[in-house]
C-alpha cells in the first residue's frame, strides 16, 4: 500500500499564473521525488502602481513516500 504525503508551496512568476504553478512544481522536483499530482489551491499577486508585478500560485503537491523493506 502506497503512502502519499502532501506539502503546500507558493510558486511565483513575473509572467503568468500558469508559469507560477510550473515553477513551483519544477523547483520542488529538484529535491522531492515521486511527485504524483498538483492541486491548485488559489492564486494571488503582487501589485505595484496599478500593475501586477508578480503572479503567485498556492499549490499542494502530492508525492509517494518511499518505503524501506
Amino acid at each position: 500500500m502506497a503512502i502519499v504525503k502532501v506539502i503546500e508551496l507558493v510558486g511565483s512568476s513575473p509572467n503568468s499564473f500558469e508559469e507560477a504553478v510550473k515553477n513551483a512544481v519544477e523547483t520542488a522536483a529538484k529535491t522531492v521525488r515521486n511527485i504524483k499530482g498538483v492541486d491548485i489551491v488559489g492564486f494571488t499577486g503582487k501589485v505595484k502602481n496599478g500593475n501586477i508585478i508578480e503572479f503567485r500560485a498556492n499549490v499542494k503537491l502530492a508525492f509517494e513516500v518511499e518505503t524501506v523493506e
